[in-house]
């Protein structure tokens, strides 16, 4: 066999493992191509071979009624049942029935209503709906383009071009056969035979259209595995039904031993060691454990656990973030884990502590993920698919994942984020699973922010709440393999305030369908970030693959008291001739209960944007915003209007003039699906070094703020926000020298006050030595500190500082008491000099 250099680079710098399963590969692809083997249903004799021998019958048909009346009886009333199913749930019909019928109404009227269109070929598929795929269903049908695959070799199919499959996730999607669950929950909630018989129908005509090793329904081992996975769910539903005869069990069986066999044969170690890789081990597992009467099941079995143990350190990350930077497949790799985890407890399998833990950490990041509306944002791919389809619910709600964990582990901060039962919960864990999650008592996690170090996602909150303000900002890696599920999205972010998402990350909408739409929907303008020059940060080299890929690090993070602060940078526009380094830092300014009564600003964002150069280049710095948004620009502010009537204020300034301009765009929140939105841009070209800094403020729809910027001083940015009788003052510098905004004068990185009329209220320091009010406030440290927070309080003042040892505070009025980092002092005289944990300061108390 002789070998192209193409090829011959391929092989270049892969292990001999490697080359020793694309090997074996390849071989099963060609002898089954040029030989046929593998290929058409297996015989009855060929099926008892694939038999335990103390499980084998006369026939075939013997061995399916054998296997189906276990089924049967592990599904029966708990009282009569004489064997627990792996899917432990399903034990508790009766029960399970009564909870829908009581607490989940609404869910089971959706659930039928779904399973009934299902019967007449018509489904709801991804962010698509009511497609019509005909009765019986055109299984190679994808109904968007109106193109239909051939029944050649999977292996010959090539499902990326859509002139060849359209867009193959949509055929994909149906031919998981999801809906066979469904229409096994309507035969359990209505006793109704005909989701049975419909069952029976649609999978018989699959399996006519669909023999083994032919068509795009074999092409991705990821699908079989989806599917197996539903069809074992299926058997277990319609156990009891008249119309699940032994000679359609026996075809059915037959088939479920080809997926397996094809799926150990074509796991995606090389191909697509991602979500395909741990999603087609998820798949072996379900089939060795549940379908024991298997000669092969204990190696299924063993090879899923093998590959899912495996994967988990490579494929989740020291801080519990799925590699590939993308917040839908890192919720898919949550679910695969919980079914082991649900599977193994069942059969008796022990698993590893790193399991539980690491499972733990991504429960835990999808519970900072959550936005305050319980939604999730779709940062980097989505594909709109989930593990399996148990209730109704849109593609950014990941609330059942977290709720179906607190069960699983008694969590009280995964309840707060994911909020009522769900009743996906119910079906998967049962009806005791819904008791213990009541029984647990909703609390809010300590903390409001969080960096994960690894991923460089951070996440800044000032609460908890529906009303709570939300920050995430993405600051790392673009991917990882070939990066083929990233976005160009380095240094953009999500804002949502007021019980309202306002800054979106747009989603994905198309992997294949339409070249032009994948690219539109991840290029860096796609995002919520500066774009240099028009260009996008990393460069499209296919659907799946970039020619350049940027680099983004979070530099730094910082929890403060009343603030949080972001800190990171990418060279995606290095590349250029005049190369350009772009660093972002966010200031989250938080509101304070203690200022209500003060009729207090509510949180708002402060956006610096530095890009290093030195010639000239035009920069764009965008702000989607979700669907329904209504907006208009005028000079360097944006005014965006919800229909509740709050709004948000987008004032930016730069070192250049910045024009605003309002775009028309498209958002997706579920795989094809998109609607119309608006876009906020800000524009400007400059010579050298620039500096933008940006005001993203949410007001309530009687609230009114102005944002101006004073003239600079020697260098330093100064800007003031006003609302009422409150002022907020700011100062961005160098941190090297003195300056004064009105009513404060600061020496550091960022310096903010809050004021009340004339009086000083709190304010904080980043990365500086001085901060002075004109009322007479004053902090003065020895050294730069790392940040410090000051407020007064009644009686005194309060406040935490780091990373300083030696400090002055000046006060223009009598002080009883003075709090600082967690150390109450009671203050009797005029002057006082305390010292404590390396610590040493001077209060000058003024009378």
């Amino acid at each position: 066999m002789q070998l192209s250099v193409a090829q011959l680079k391929r092989l270049k710098g892969k292990s001999i493992r490697e080359m020793s399963v694309r090997g074996r590969q390849e071989i099963a692809r060609l002898s089954e191509r040029a030989l046929g083997l593998s290929v058409g249903e297996m015989s009855d004799r060929a099926f008892l071979r694939h038999i335990k021998r103390e499980q084998r019958g006369d026939t075939g048909e013997t061995v399916a009624a054998s296997i189906i009346n276990r089924m049967r009886e592990s599904v029966a009333s708990a009282s009569d049942s004489t064997q627990k199913p792996l899917i432990q749930s399903l034990s508790r019909r009766e029960e399970i029935v009564a909870l829908m019928q009581s607490r989940f109404a609404r869910e089971q009227q959706a659930i039928i209503e779904r399973a009934d269109r299902a019967i007449e070929g018509r489904f709801d598929l991804l962010g698509f709906t009511d497609l019509d795929f005909g009765k019986p269903p055109d299984w190679l049908l994808e109904p968007v383009s109106g193109r239909r695959s051939s029944l050649d070799h999977w292996s010959r199919i090539d499902y990326l071009n859509p002139a060849v499959a359209g867009d193959k996730k949509i055929t994909w999607e149906l031919n998981r056969h999801q809906h066979f669950v469904t229409l096994g929950q309507a035969y359990w909630l209505t006793r109704d035979e005909r989701y049975a018989e419909a069952f029976v129908a649609q999978a018989s005509s699959w399996m006519d259209q669909n023999p083994p090793n032919r068509g795009i329904n074999w092409a991705s081992s990821l699908e079989l595995a989806f599917r197996s996975i539903a069809w074992l769910w299926a058997l277990h539903l319609f156990a009891d039904s008249r119309h699940l005869s032994s000679k359609f069990a026996l075809r059915l069986l037959k088939h479920l031993i080809a997926h397996g066999r094809h799926m150990e044969s074509y796991l995606s170690y090389y191909f697509s060691p991602n979500t395909h890789l741990t999603g087609e081990a998820l798949g072996l597992f379900y089939l060795g454990s549940v379908l024991d009467e298997l000669r092969c099941a204990e190696r299924w079995r063993r090879l899923g656990l093998k590959v899912l143990l495996d994967e988990l350190p490579r494929q989740v990350r020291s801080d519990g973030v799925y590699f590939e930077q993308a917040t839908y497949y890192h919720r898919y790799t949550a679910d695969f884990y919980t079914h082991l985890l649900i599977l193994a407890r069942a059969s008796g399998v022990g698993l590893p502590a790193e399991v539980e833990e690491k499972l733990a950490q991504l429960m835990t990041h999808l519970m900072w993920l959550t936005r305050p509306d319980g939604t999730s944002p779709l940062v980097g791919d989505d594909d709109g698919g989930r593990l399996i389809a148990l209730g109704p619910r849109e593609a950014n709600d990941f609330r059942d994942t977290l709720a179906t964990a607190a069960a699983l582990f008694g969590r009280k901060d995964w309840k707060c984020a994911a909020g009522s039962a769900a009743v996906e919960t119910l079906w998967l864990l049962g009806p005791d699973a819904i008791a213990r999650y009541d029984e647990v008592q909703c609390e809010s996690p300590r903390a409001t922010s969080h960096v994960f170090q690894a991923s460089g996602y951070a996440v800044a909150r000032d609460g908890w709440s529906k009303q709570s303000s939300y920050l995430l900002m993405d600051s790392g890696p673009h991917g990882s393999l070939a990066c083929g599920h990233a976005h160009a999205d380095a240094l953009s972010i999500e804002f949502a305030a007021l019980g309202k998402v306002w800054i979106v990350d747009p989603g994905t909408f198309t992997y294949t369908a339409d070249s032009r739409l994948r690219n539109r929907f991840r290029l860096t303008a796609a995002h919520n970030t500066v774009t240099v020059d028009g260009k996008s940060q990393s460069t499209p080299a296919g659907p799946f693959s970039w020619s350049h890929i940027a680099q983004a690090k979070l530099d730094d993070f910082i929890i403060g008291d009343g603030f949080d602060y972001l800190e990171g940078h990418t060279d995606g526009y290095a590349r250029l001739v005049d190369s350009v380094i772009h660093s972002r830092a966010v200031l989250m300014a938080k509101s304070d209960a203690r200022e209500k009564a003060l009729a207090s600003i509510p949180t708002y964002l402060i956006i610096r944007d530095t890009l290093q150069a030195n010639g000239r280049h035009q920069y764009s710095i965008r702000f989607h915003l979700a669907p329904n948004c209504s907006a208009f620009a005028s000079g360097n502010r944006v005014i965006v209007t919800e229909p509740s009537g709050a709004r948000l204020n987008i004032v930016a300034f730069g070192s250049s003039t910045l024009r605003a301009r309002i775009c028309e765009s498209w958002v997706s929140r579920a795989y094809g699906r998109r609607e119309p939105s608006l876009v906020a841009v800000f524009d400007a070209n400059g010579d050298g070094p620039q500096e933008f800094t940006t005001f993203v403020v949410p007001l309530a729809a009687e609230q009114s703020i102005r944002i101006e910027q004073p003239t600079s001083d020697r260098g330093v940015s100064s800007y003031q926000l006003t609302a009422g009788r409150m002022r907020d003052a700011l100062m961005i510098g160098d941190g090297a020298k003195l300056a004064s905004c009105g009513l404060l004068s600061a020496e550091g990185a960022f310096a903010w006050a809050r004021f009340d009329g004339d009086a000083f209220v709190r304010a904080f320091l980043i990365r500086g030595r001085r901060l002075e009010t004109l009322d007479g406030f004053a902090f003065r440290a020895t050294a730069r500190v790392n940040h410090c927070a000051i407020r007064r309080t009644e009686d005194g003042v309060e406040g935490s500082i780091n990373g300083g040892d030696r400090f002055d505070l000046s006060l223009s009025e009598a002080a009883r008491k003075v709090v600082i980092n967690g150390a109450s002092f009671d203050v009797s005289q005029r002057v006082a000099a305390f010292a404590g944990d390396g610590i040493k300061w001077n209060l000058i108390n003024a009378s």
